[in-house]
């Protein structure tokens, strides 16, 4: 069950037994049906989620229209970092795009995780340089690519949601109508 989550974690730092031990006591498990969420707009994220299992998105909700921002598979670590760390609400849904089991960890035991094993605030730095770092790409790839351009980039850098997602949410994840995502699938296919 702590397999991957070890993995993950072992990437960015040397864990002792007792440190991953340690770790894992400050998780609880959860698992979110299909469409169930981990968070909605209006409510304060106070924990964030190791994915064991499942995809989750994240999206904004504008006009009765939802605008995906991202989307996240096993191995990856989710919440509204804003939310997470001003205790604002989020203006965020997250929900579940498969039955999904999650590792959740409590903004409180993150704090108490960094005072009592300072060098977990390595694990903390890295997760906020992978928001901005992630966040900037999305943004230039929005102003600079043609829609093209991001589908072929998100088929070439992020096969699994391609694989995995609804086209609808991969349309409205690049900016597009599920009608121009089409053409631009079939313009691909006929250039083959």
């Amino acid at each position: 069950m702590f397999d991957r989550l070890k993995s993950s974690l072992e990437r960015l730092l040397p864990l002792t037994r007792d440190e991953f031990v340690y770790f894992v006591t400050l998780l609880t498990s959860r698992k979110l049906a299909k469409h169930e969420f981990f968070l909605r707009a209006g409510e304060v994220g106070r924990e964030i989620a190791f994915i064991n299992q499942g995809c989750l998105r994240y999206y904004y909700l504008k006009d009765g229209n939802e605008f995906n921002g991202q989307f996240f598979f096993e191995g990856s670590w989710i919440g509204d970092y804003q939310s997470f760390l001003t205790g604002r609400p989020s203006i965020q849904y997250f929900d579940a795009l498969e039955d999904s089991a999650l590792l959740v960890m409590q903004y409180h035991d993150l704090q108490k995780l960094y005072t009592e094993l300072p060098k977990f605030e390595r694990f903390g730095r890295v997760l906020a340089e992978n928001v901005v770092i992630g966040s900037q790409r999305r943004t230039a790839s929005l102003l600079f690519d043609t829609p093209e351009e991001r589908y072929l980039k998100l088929i070439q850098e992020r096969p699994k949601v391609v694989e995995r997602i609804p086209l609808h949410h991969i349309a409205s994840y690049l900016g597009i109508k599920p009608e121009s995502l089409s053409r631009i699938r079939k313009r691909l296919a006929d250039s083959r």
